[in-house]
């Protein structure tokens, strides 16, 4: 049967399962673009700006698998640099499609717009490298090995893919030899590894478990359940990567950061004699400026193309096998070991008293329902978010490892579009929100209805707590955030709120809990100073980093 290359493509992007494609219009990939709004089985959603479509692609990917996002040449690509490069670093796995000038102009090497007008045209792909698990020039001879190809590397290593495209082999049309196939993973023998581990689980006697975000990339919840209820191994998650246990389990202890961990928890830590650090990183914010007390050489790496143990190394090995390995441990544990108690409900007082970050956190505890998902920035926002008890069908999502400020709001239209049954819950600060807030636009035009709670407190909170607490570099100019809805065309279709105390946050809540099928923005206000305790300690261990 034969395709245009830009039918082919998109035949199997949609095949992984994606029905929505993030980006912005330019004039080499417009002819592109008509093969993707022809489809009945995909829309477009056309993003404010590039960097706030790949932060749209990375959010639409945690919920869905995949995702895909096009841009044009030079401008647009490089705009979405930074988007790419949190997807790389969080392991998302998100297909940018670059629209590039036809390979009559490149072979010319003509001064083309959007070109550093020196006739090369390979500048921005090499831009790419770096940040992208492969890449791919498409031409007419390859297009039937090379786009499978990048498509199975994206779902294997859970990481970006850049893809050349240029606007004249988009419209060439192929023979296509046979339906692009979804990969099958290929599993392969670590019983190796699974000896060593059973042998130093059965001399231990406070084994313990440690797991993050890349159980979340690969979505090996119910593996790694399974593996605990099996062997009664007791649990903590990193800040980076949770949700990637359930919290509800019987097994689960807590998050563990550190030195700011609870004492319970972080005493039984960095006393074991066994750590599995299952799909975690041990990153500077994750354990408060790498402030645990046990040795990481004794750690037990299991984690995608890297296990360690003593000196047995393998970066080949996939996580999926190791997980598959680890459910056929014979061993169970008979440690004792702290569990998690969850909050208790209506633990604040409601009152005309201004709104504290202690008493707003303990307020969204009780607010949260059994299927939300729930969108931290990474400020006073994720801080204060992470130690929030969730359900076992909850989302989170949270970007600390990159760290991309402004992240989650177009992030958050990814999610939502992704699953537009699900309510979404976006916590984000003022600062983060006027990097990004052009995407409220798009989410008004797409009539979804997330619940948007924007913390104004006059500033960038996270830079105050490591350096110039009152210096004017971390000062903002103060919006009225309540008129954003109306300035984006959405004065009648979104809900605005202004809280300023207890009493009338939980009168909000009830608002939004009447009417759900509106979007909701609420502007919550709260004093300069202050932060979470756990952005306090943080502030201060990263200071102290920084020199």
């Amino acid at each position: 049967m034969k395709k245009r290359i830009g039918q082919y493509l998109m035949d199997c992007i949609s095949a992984v399962g994606v029905d929505k494609v993030f980006g912005v219009p330019g004039d080499f990939n417009l002819t592109f673009l008509d093969d993707i709004i022809s489809r009945d089985d995909m829309d477009w959603v056309g993003n404010t700006n590039e960097l706030n479509a790949s932060y749209a692609a990375d959010g639409y990917a945690r919920l869905k698998g995949i995702s895909a996002m096009v841009t044009t040449f030079g401008v647009g690509e490089l705009s979405a640099v930074n988007g790419i490069a949190g997807a790389y670093a969080e392991r998302v796995p998100v297909i940018q499609i670059t629209g590039a000038p036809t390979r009559a102009v490149e072979k010319a090497g003509k001064y083309v717009h959007h070109s550093l007008g020196e006739g090369n045209f390979d500048d921005y792909r090499k831009m790419y490298e770096p940040i992208t698990t492969t890449q791919a020039y498409l031409t007419p001879e390859n297009a039937q090995s090379e786009i499978p190809r990048v498509i199975e590397a994206a779902l294997t290593e859970k990481r970006p893919v850049h893809i050349h495209l240029p606007i004249d082999v988009a419209s060439v049309e192929i023979e296509v030899d046979q339906p692009f196939e979804v990969p099958q993973h290929q599993g392969m023998d670590v019983a190796k590894y699974m000896n060593m581990i059973k042998e130093k689980l059965q001399s231990a006697d406070k084994p313990v478990i440690i797991t993050g975000h890349e159980i979340n990339s690969f979505d090996l919840h119910e593996k790694l359940e399974q593996f605990v209820n099996q062997t009664q191994i007791p649990v903590a998650q990193l800040s980076l990567g949770k949700g990637s246990f359930n919290e509800e389990n019987p097994y689960y202890m807590g998050i563990y950061d550190g030195s700011l961990a609870e004492e319970d928890i972080r005493n039984y830590v960095d006393q074991s004699d066994a750590i599995l650090n299952i799909g975690a990183k041990l990153t500077d914010s994750a354990t408060a400026g790498y402030s645990y007390q046990f040795d990481i050489d004794d750690v037990v790496m299991i984690n995608h193309r890297h296990f360690k143990m003593n000196e047995t190394k393998d970066m080949e090995v996939s996580l999926i096998d190791l997980l598959d390995g680890l459910n056929t441990i014979n061993y169970v544990n008979d440690a004792t070991f702290p569990q998690f108690q969850r909050p208790k409900e209506n633990q604040y007082d409601l009152n005309g008293d201004p709104l504290s970050q202690a008493t707003y956190f303990k307020m969204m505890q009780d607010f949260i329902k059994q299927d939300d998902v729930i969108l931290a920035e990474q400020g006073t926002s994720f801080f204060g978010a992470y130690d929030l008890a969730l359900y076992s069908d909850n989302k989170f999502i949270g970007q600390p490892l990159w760290g991309s400020i402004g992240y989650t709001l177009p992030a958050t239209l990814g999610t939502q579009m992704a699953n537009t049954q699900r309510r979404n819950l976006l916590l984000i600060g003022d600062g983060s929100l006027q990097l990004t807030v052009q995407e409220m636009s798009s989410m008004i035009r797409a009539q979804i209805k997330p619940i948007i709670f924007v913390i104004n407190n006059d500033g960038y909170t996270v830079e105050r707590k490591i350096h110039g607490e009152n210096a004017s570099y971390n000062d903002i100019k103060m919006w009225d955030y309540k008129l954003l809805p109306t300035v984006f065309g959405g004065k009648d279709e979104v809900i605005v709120h202004d809280v300023t105390t207890s009493e009338t946050l939980q009168n909000t809540f009830l608002e939004i809990e009447a009417q759900p099928d509106m979007m909701h923005l609420v502007e919550v206000k709260m004093a300069v100073h202050d932060a979470p305790h756990k952005l306090n300690a943080i502030g201060q261990a990263f200071a102290k980093q920084n020199g």
